[in-house]
């Protein structure tokens, strides 16, 4: 009898070894080289700019298991923000608009995370601007997640949306004519850190 209970407890432990472990969630360092927001208005009914916010850092914690336990903490320096025309760059760091002197950074901080299957997902969060924070949503998409073949460590990619007014930021100059209204499109690459 003692031999049946042994040979029935080592098979219970080799059968639990065996079971596939749940992956633990894994923090992927924002890549500043392969990561891009693009800011888009309207201006005067006729056009519609961008400017290029480049230099983001940050943290993208993912859970593949559960991506809605997943997180986000990003930072933009204004100062990497560009519309490639050298007048309304001077005017977007200076007091019309972003106070970049005073007010270097734009953050983002997630709160909660809706996941819709299929790579797509809804990140609630904090959008911090000139001191301001207001909530926002981020309807975004996954990519890729694999082992990048160049760093040779794990890798995950996105693309995310959303939609901000100007004026709930203190950012609302030559309004109505420039549209309050911005759509922010992000590209973003992260790699997970070397000491995984």
């Amino acid at each position: 009898m003692k031999h049946t209970y042994a040979a029935f407890l080592a098979a219970s432990l080799l059968t639990l070894g065996s079971l596939p472990a749940h992956a633990a969630p894994v923090d992927y360092q924002i890549d500043p080289e392969h990561t891009e927001i693009v800011v888009t208005w309207d201006h005067l009914g006729f056009s519609k700019p961008t400017a290029h916010a480049g230099a983001v850092t940050g943290v993208i914690r993912y859970d593949a298991a559960q991506p809605a336990k997943s997180a986000v903490d990003l930072s933009v320096p204004v100062a990497r923000l560009t519309s490639h025309v050298p007048k309304l760059d001077e005017m977007l760091q200076g007091a019309e608009f972003f106070q970049a002197a005073k007010y270097p950074d734009i953050q983002f901080k997630s709160t909660s995370v809706a996941d819709h299957g299929d790579g797509k997902l809804s990140i609630n969060g904090v959008l911090r601007i000139k001191g301001i924070e207001k909530p926002v949503v981020l309807q975004a998409r996954q990519n890729k997640q694999g082992m990048h073949p160049m760093a040779q460590r794990p890798a995950i990619g996105f693309d995310a949306m959303t939609v901000v007014k100007r004026s709930d930021f203190g950012v609302d100059a030559f309004a109505p004519g420039v549209s309050d209204e911005v759509q922010l499109r992000i590209t973003v690459e992260a790699v997970a850190s070397a000491t995984r």
